[in-house]
């Protein structure tokens, strides 16, 4: 009795699915067809018009892409908005303890409506750009890099990219799977099935439904929801978009699977190899190039459809594949799952067919022509990967052909040491990122390995695991 009282006694926002999914679409197109100034002022109206609205949650992520949350209260956020700060020393590659303060800047197109019975009722969500205490974007916040970035090449170019994200996950027994992991123990499937196999309302089913009824409230226009090949394994998989809103849709994708699945006594993991002797977990970027609304990857007459500009991105991506294994890869556990025995893009080339081939080309016609990037694991910071491919694509040099009757297959590396090596030493890195983020990037990446054997061997260890960067948690850091 005490509990049906108190829920009488609270009115906060909770809004029907199909209703949030019309509010989310039309704030997406606001953000394509509105100044972010006419955007801010109508959020603002929203927010103080509508007294159901608790708490603004606030998104950031850190330098290795992992998500962060601040709620803010209504009254206060509609008060200081202009003058947000946190803590960046708490937070990984941000600031030391000398000086911690750092901005927070709202990015108004970002805004979102959420579903209530996954985010808790009488919220909004929008995400924001970390700033130094000069005002200007921070170097290690890729989000607002890749906002800097976009911008220069509309500017200067009137070229937009575009992308889209495969990104596979396991869903494993128990809440609290990784965390708890033991490699003498390794992790519990929920389902056996493989690819396309499930029952309508197996335990598998239900969660990919759930997962993808959230995900289509906010605005994902989901195209498909289906198990992968691995048993327990799930791919959802949503529209075309600019690469800022890609990249924002797969910190939220990740996001919701693992509430959803934490709801359902269970982990959505997305970790890049969990179980050893099937396939793993990958996160496909699908990438394109569009001009005056025309996809200029697109040519009828060139090879496998593409134009020179397309075949122009390939080769310089191959080119510079090994340097941006870190990147794309970067993760002890993230080099177990590049095995050429299942399905793994391993090899550093391109085709329409082999998929252990790092670039794919899809089938496709003028509007859908792009390039499928393999080799990416879902643990990765998808801002990050996103700016580093869009910087090659314009910024790096072309893969040298050779004059060999048969040319030398080559590979991505095998480990993380050998992709910090390679990493540490590159040119190329050093003309994309900054000096001191490379440091930091280098630093993290560089104790994870060390925690680890430098040889995979066959079983999942514990610590590729629970010193993750999406996973370990403070208390487990501070110990060391």
């Amino acid at each position: 009795m005490q509990e049906e009282k108190t829920g009488m006694l609270k009115n906060f926002l909770e809004i029907p699915y199909d209703e949030l999914e019309k509010m989310n679409l039309k704030m997406i197109h606001n953000a394509q067809t509105k100044k972010e100034t006419e955007i801010k002022n109508e959020i603002i109206d929203y927010l103080k018009k509508e007294e159901r609205i608790k708490a603004v949650t606030i998104c950031f992520s850190n330098i290795e892409g992992r998500l962060h949350m601040l709620d803010y209260n209504k009254k206060f956020f509609l008060d200081s908005y202009e003058n947000l700060t946190f803590d960046g020393s708490s937070i990984r590659g941000f600031s030391d303890i000398t000086e911690s303060d750092l901005y927070l800047e709202v990015d108004w197109t970002s805004f979102m409506y959420l579903p209530a019975d996954v985010f808790g009722p009488g919220k909004v969500i929008i995400f924001a750009y970390v700033l130094n205490t000069d005002k200007t974007k921070h170097t290690s916040d890729f989000r607002g890099q890749l906002k800097n970035y976009l911008d220069e090449l509309k500017k200067t170019k009137n070229i937009i990219p575009h992308s889209a994200a495969e990104v596979e996950g396991f869903l494993l027994k128990g809440r609290n799977a990784e965390i708890e992991y033991d490699k003498l123990k390794g992790f519990s499937l929920i389902s056996t099935g493989g690819y396309y196999h499930s029952l309508p309302m197996d335990i598998l089913r239900k969660f990919i439904d759930k997962s993808a009824e959230a995900q289509r409230a906010m605005g994902f226009t989901n195209e498909k929801d289906h198990c992968e090949v691995a048993p327990s394994q799930f791919e959802l998989n949503f529209s075309y978009a600019d690469l800022l809103r890609t990249a924002d849709r797969i910190q939220l994708y990740k996001l919701v699977c693992r509430q959803i699945a934490s709801d359902m006594d269970m982990t959505a993991s997305f970790l890049p190899k969990p179980i050893a002797n099937i396939n793993g977990n990958g996160m496909h970027i699908n990438f394109s190039l569009s001009k005056d609304n025309k996809n200029i990857f697109y040519d009828a007459r060139g090879k496998n459809n593409l134009s020179k500009i397309a075949w122009d991105a390939i080769n310089k991506i191959l080119n510079h594949a090994s340097e941006l294994s870190l990147i794309l890869n970067p993760s002890v556990n993230a080099y177990r799952r590049l095995d050429p025995n299942f399905e793994a893009p391993n090899k550093i080339q391109v085709s329409s067919k082999d998929r252990s081939s790092m670039i794919r080309i899809p089938a496709g016609n003028e509007k859908t022509t792009r390039i499928e990037v393999r080799s990416v694991a879902p643990d990765a910071n998808p801002y990050l990967v996103l700016f580093s491919l869009a910087k090659t694509v314009f910024q790096g040099e072309e893969l040298k052909q050779e004059n060999d009757k048969r040319p030398r297959s080559r590979f991505l590396p095998g480990n993380i040491n050998d992709a910090i090596k390679i990493f540490k030493s590159s040119p190329f890195i050093d003309k994309i990122l900054s000096p001191l983020t490379k440091e930091k990037y280098l630093e993290y990446k560089t104790s994870v390995a060390n925690r680890s054997p430098r040889q995979l061997g066959t079983i999942v260890k514990t610590s590729e695991v629970i010193f993750h960067h999406e996973i370990t948690n403070q208390i487990l850091w501070n110990k060391f």
